[in-house]
């Protein structure tokens, strides 16, 4: 029978003639190793093996890993190997990955149904003989409700989760989607309406994704992440401009709402099915990628647990970082809806081209924005990795993502051709999605734990540019007779917002705790 040997600490029995010398810390005599001979009744007269017990630690380190199904804890040894980064492929094949890919489909839905109403404007209001500037106010009726249901979907989405508060959301912007065409046939209130629904359902999308991300990706992921899931946002752009103009041909004008309506509520059935809110809930997990998001990780505060407390507004607008982020924002909106908005007509009354090639100029540079912001978030990531500070790498993507595209567009008002104009805008827009590894990554650095409602109050911020950028171009263009001209002037604005971000952004996390307490005390 073998002897059986405990320890108070952990010990080490090596046979020391066939015992690999790595294993020894050391080839010097150690006082504290004791030597002895076993014999074994049925063997007494062949030699016993000699055994050695050292006390000293152990090399190889146990590392305790979380079951892939509770919160409960177990300790298993692992090699150094399983802790480092994954390959390509154990990313790809990953349930993070399986989890931002939802959140693109989900950002792709909310992009399409937006932008069915920027294609089915020509003909609607050709039929009831609507002007520029009303067309705009159409237009712009999404924004009505996107205005403040930021704020208030940041709030919810830090108390209660992206996957509850991402939920409702897609099922309130659907059904506003498919009820459009019956809101357009009742009346103009009722199409307004619905249009504004929209907007607010729509306002908790990206507060969501911000949430899923921080909880789901280590901080050297989490510019690809964000690229992933903005890439749908952007495909959704081309997906709806490219199939709006086939299915209104197929289905008539309101044959696209309900389509991508009915789309949404089939996301909604996987996302509730196969989506958890943190990685110790899900149940298909493995144990390896559970450890390495527990360990790397950004830590955040549990806020849902606290009662009565008010989000630090004062205290997140007293910082010069959280201005740059709002400034940022906004010039990104402003950019965004009026070429999402007007590029259709743009192409349609400079070029003279019909609506479906319109649509589709329009639509090709929504795919390289999609390209592109990838890309520039692995990019982002790879600079991080390799030793560049935080703040340095957000102000160099996001100086990209506002002079090129400043510079592009001056571009495209020189252009003679339609094809010649596609052009400049697709590198208006990849260069504009360098700011996806911008501000739109810096929020979650800056309060990882106030993301939702700082990225409502940007969000809102945005709006409100997005407003007047969407309403004043259909006004500038009535009053100076010059689409150009509005292309310009958003030009300049894009170098302006860049000149401040590079002086005050930071990639260090700033405290709002103080404020937080004071206010969260009852």
């Amino acid at each position: 029978m073998n002897p059986t040997l405990t320890s108070d600490q952990s010990l080490l029995l090596l046979p020391p003639p066939t015992a690999p010398k790595s294993f020894l810390p050391s080839t010097r005599p150690n006082p504290r190793t004791i030597t002895f001979r076993t014999h074994s009744p049925l063997t007494r007269s062949h030699p016993s093996p000699k055994f050695t017990i050292r006390n000293d630690p152990v090399p190889r380190r146990a590392v305790i890993r979380p079951r892939a199904y509770s919160g409960d804890a177990e300790s298993v040894p692992i090699s150094r190997k399983e802790s480092d980064a994954p390959s390509a492929f154990e990313f790809i094949t990953s349930e993070r990955v399986k989890v931002v890919s939802m959140l693109g489909l989900a950002l792709a839905l909310c992009n399409a149904d937006r932008v069915v109403m920027s294609v089915a404007i020509v003909p609607m209001s050709l039929a009831h003989g609507w002007s520029r500037s009303f067309a705009g106010v159409v237009q712009s009726s999404f924004l009505w409700g996107y205005l403040i249901s930021p704020i208030a979907g940041g709030a919810l989405v830090d108390r209660y989760g992206g996957k509850v508060v991402m939920g409702w959301g897609v099922a309130l912007w659907s059904l506003a989607t498919l009820l459009t065409p019956w809101a357009a046939e009742t009346s103009l209130w009722a199409l307004l309406s619905m249009r504004a629904l929209l907007g607010i359902a729509e306002g908790a999308a990206l507060p969501c994704m911000n949430n899923m991300i921080i909880r789901w990706f280590p901080q050297t992921e989490r510019s690809r992440a964000v690229g992933i899931a903005m890439a749908g946002f952007q495909m959704g752009s081309a997906i709806g401009l490219m199939l709006t103009p086939i299915l209104m041909s197929k289905s008539g004008i309101f044959g696209p709402f309900v389509i991508f309506g009915l789309s949404g509520f089939l996301w909604l059935l996987v996302w509730l099915s196969a989506v958890s809110q943190t990685p110790e809930q899900n149940s298909q997990i493995s144990r390896n990628e559970l450890e390495y998001i527990l360990k790397n990780r950004q830590k955040v505060k549990d806020t849902s647990k606290r009662k009565n407390v008010i989000p630090p507004f004062g205290r997140l607008l007293s910082k010069l970082p959280t201005w740059s982020i709002i400034l940022a924002n906004a010039m990104h909106s402003w950019g965004f809806f009026v070429v999402l908005s007007w590029m259709p007509i743009y192409f349609n009354m400079i070029y003279r081209v019909d609506l479906r090639q319109a649509a589709w100029f329009s639509a090709a540079p929504w795919c390289m924005m999609a390209l592109m912001g990838y890309f520039a978030c692995a990019w982002s990531d790879m600079l991080i990795k390799s030793g560049r500070s935080i703040t340095l790498t957000r102000k160099i993507m996001q100086s990209i993502g506002f002079i090129g595209p400043g510079i592009a567009l001056i571009g495209l008002t020189r252009a003679k051709s339609p094809v010649i104009a596609s052009a400049w805008l697709t590198l208006a827009l990849g260069l504009k999605s360098f700011s996806h590894s911008g501000f739109l990554v810096n929020l979650q650095e800056i309060a990882p734990h106030y993301a939702g409602v700082l990225h409502g109050l940007s969000n809102t911020a945005g709006t409100f540019a997005a407003i007047l950028g969407t309403v004043g171009a259909g006004y500038f263009v009535e009053l100076v007779g010059s689409f150009p001209g509005f292309v310009l002037l958003t030009s300049a604005l894009y170098f302006l917002t860049a000149i401040f971000w590079d002086l005050f952004a930071t990639g260090e996390r700033v405290n709002f705790d103080e404020t937080a307490h004071e206010l969260g005390r009852i």
